[in-house]
């Protein structure tokens, strides 16, 4: 069966998304704030909660129609087969959002979709009571200008959650966001990476899964895996070709945080990840960072400064970064942050920067191209 699907995103990280489904093979996509849309199967559905480094859920989307009432919004979502997927066990969750819509009561959104989508599984399976004791079929009403979208979560729990990371820092950054610090970097395995502010080690264990090839959803399980319209074998093929994808590559990266606790974490979250022995961790005060080798690679999320008091600090770290990072002949570096005044502080105009949220934070990826081995007096 054909369905209209959708990766689902942080804003600023479309075009990431957008990319990866073009890497794995998918075309005609219609890319908005949040959200990349796209068609496929069931297949689709698996292979792109197994293999989506960036996006944060992959949802099948039912309708879509306008509604300034409730009687619209019931008939629209009344009009849905929803029995074509949700069998007569399951439990159909609805959750919903409204902005700038005449329909604002959230509350009352729900309860309508609700009825309307009981009323279309009587229906389909002509009975009047459904047990609801099976499977989860998260159901969206999404309300933008009056616009419904109604669509189906086959992911779960969010794809940042890969598996491996059980224990955090104080400020840990989302998986999906480390994957798209990456990915942007256009960094390559060839080369030396290194985190100074690497945390609990997300930055460093996600770079390390793209160098292997490990798929991000390999060890963790999605909701989509109990619905009867995709099979457990292939299920099992996708996670075979997923296992057998991941490649014998040897490369170095350097992870380093001055506090010592912080980097146990990162140590077991790298063995759960499957990616401890090319990774090392240091104790070490951004300060001491030092390397003989060129063309190498930083990307790193350090301090932001968002308590009271600690604006100072952090300039003076900014500073202690700039005079560290411009004697790594050749070196590129990659640094986010929430503090605007980043450039000034680091006392070197970026080559690029791009607007991202971390979290609700608003932030700036500021991008610092070296030259390219390949390409010894160019930059790229």
């Amino acid at each position: 069966m054909n369905y209209t699907l959708i990766a689902t995103s942080t804003f600023g990280l479309e075009k990431v998304v957008a990319n990866e489904l073009k890497e794995l093979g998918y075309d005609d996509l219609k890319i908005e704030n949040g959200k990349v849309t796209f068609e496929g199967d069931e297949m689709d559905i698996v292979t792109c909660n197994m293999w989506l480094r960036t996006a944060d859920r992959v949802l099948i989307q039912m309708a879509e129609f306008k509604a300034e009432t409730f009687e619209e919004l019931f008939q629209g979502t009344l009009a849905v087969n929803w029995g074509d997927i949700i069998p007569i066990t399951g439990f159909m969750h609805i959750v919903g959002k409204s902005v700038k819509s005449k329909l604002f009561s959230v509350p009352d959104c729900q309860s309508i979709v609700k009825k309307a989508v009981v009323e279309a599984m009587k229906r389909k399976y002509r009975r009047d009571l459904f047990s609801e004791d099976g499977a989860e079929y998260k159901i969206e009403v999404g309300i933008l200008k009056d616009i419904v979208t109604l669509t189906l979560d086959t992911t779960g729990p969010g794809l940042h959650k890969r598996g491996y990371r059980e224990m955090a820092g104080v400020a840990p950054m989302k998986e999906t966001l480390a994957a798209a610090l990456v990915l942007l970097s256009k960094w390559e395995p060839s080369r030396l990476l290194a985190d100074p502010f690497c945390g609990s080690g997300t930055i460093a264990i996600e770079a390390a899964m793209i160098a292997k090839n490990i798929a991000p959803g390999l060890n963790r399980s999605f909701v989509c895996e109990q619905w009867d319209i995709i099979s457990q074998d292939l299920w099992e093929d996708i996670r075979k070709y997923a296992r057998n994808s991941i490649n014998d590559k040897e490369f170095r990266i350097m992870a380093s945080d001055i506090d010592g606790r912080v980097l146990q974490t990162a140590r077991v979250n790298a063995k759960k990840a499957g990616v401890e022995e090319y990774i090392s961790f240091q104790k070490l005060d951004v300060k001491d960072f030092s390397s003989k080798k060129r063309y190498g690679f930083i990307i790193t999320n350090p301090p932001y400064g968002e308590r009271i008091g600690e604006l100072k600090e952090v300039e003076a770290l900014y500073k202690v970064m700039g005079e560290v990072f411009q004697n790594l002949y050749d070196w590129s570096y990659f640094v986010i942050t929430s503090y605007e005044g980043f450039e000034k502080c680091f006392g070197k105009k970026s080559d690029k920067n791009r607007k991202l949220y971390n979290g609700r934070l608003k932030c700036y990826y500021y991008q610092y191209f070296g030259k390219d081995p390949e390409k010894k007096n160019t930059y790229y």
